[in-house]
């Protein structure tokens, strides 16, 4: 362990350190300058910038004070402390996605197959609910559907990274459902999309023909209003048949306007899959893709969980159903490099 903690030579470097420094000095120069909001959207812009890259060196500094501190006094807690912290800086470096950084929201859709898929589409939910737990994001409950649970997650690259778990999961278990106790696969499907930018989201404009929007009411939790007045918003973008839905607001305007954001995401996304800059050469109807399962999930008559992009598997499915995904993220955002 401590041959770690002999901190590289090269880790300033390979960080790009004195540059982020460099640059912090010529933003803040910039800043000091009488014409600096002449343009307000670059002024923001450049604020920005300079906030995440203040970010990024403190990060830095404060793992090798870590690591000066423990070459003193060695302490194997302090060291697991710096270690992780240095793991999520090392990590977040790879993010270059422009919204790599943003919020993240989870929408989960069971596949065919009745009780079961839906019950492993609820257990995904969690499990995603539970690994933002561990990361000490917060979460919130935008639908919470039998056909279409989706999940808010706020924290520091929340995007990042869990966008590589969009995709189709498979269960493999004996059914709780079957009086036989047959074993069943079931399949669900995980979609990620950033939260936008309200000034990315405003740019977006859907015309009002091309979506259907349907009211219904909230119900759960939330006092007596939410029971009474259909305040729950399911809208379908008719040219791609997209879905999104949003009950977690207190009203029907509000819902609207937050899933229509959703939406809007899911769209931007669409475009660059398909490599097109208007919305409107988004004319083909587009289905959720069922194709090859990017994880397997079996708990009988083995127990293990297996990427099938990155071949990461372990036997402790418990664990990863709780929330432990660390190893199964890593190996998707160590991708990046490639």
């Amino acid at each position: 362990m401590k041959n770690w903690i002999r901190k590289p030579a090269g880790w300033a470097g390979g960080f790009d350190v004195e540059s982020k420094k460099k640059r912090i000095a010529e933003l803040e120069a910039a800043m000091g300058d009488a014409g600096f909001w002449a343009n307000r959207a670059q002024a923001d812009a450049s604020i920005k910038e300079l906030g995440e890259l203040n970010d990024m060196v403190s990060r830095y500094d404060a793992v090798v004070t870590g690591i000066e501190e423990l070459q003193h006094a060695f302490s194997e807690d302090k060291f697991y402390e710096i270690k992780r912290a240095f793991r999520a800086f090392e990590l977040q470096e790879l993010f270059r996605g422009k919204y790599d950084r943003r919020p993240a929201v989870i929408s989960v859709f069971p596949g065919a197959g009745g009780d079961d898929a839906e019950d492993w589409a609820r257990m995904l939910f969690q499990m995603f609910e539970r690994y933002a737990g561990r990361q000490e994001w917060k979460t919130r409950t935008l639908d919470d559907s039998p056909n279409h649970r989706v999940l808010e997650i706020k924290g520091d690259y929340a995007y990042g990274y869990l966008k590589g778990e969009m995709g189709v999961h498979r269960l493999v278990r004996i059914s709780p459902f079957s009086a036989q106790k047959l074993r069943h696969t079931s399949f669900a499907l995980v979609e990620v999309v950033p939260d936008l930018p309200q000034e990315d989201a405003s740019k977006i404009q859907i015309p009002e023909g091309d979506l259907k929007t349907e009211f219904s009411r909230a119900g759960g939790p939330g006092g007596q209003n939410v029971n009474k007045v259909e305040t729950a918003v399911r809208i379908v973008h008719i040219p791609t048949g997209l879905v999104v839905a949003s009950r977690a607001e207190r009203s029907q305007a509000q819902n609207r306007e937050r899933a229509l954001t959703l939406l809007k995401a899911r769209l931007v996304q669409l475009m660059e899959e398909n490599h097109v800059e208007a919305l409107s050469a988004l004319r083909t109807k587009v289905k959720p893709e069922w194709g090859n399962q990017i994880r397997s999930y079996v708990l009988n008559p083995y127990q293990m969980v297996k990427d099938h992009r990155t071949e990461v598997e372990t036997s402790r499915v418990e664990d990863v159903l709780n929330g432990n995904l660390d190893a199964f993220i890593e190996a998707e955002v160590e991708g990046l490099k490639k």
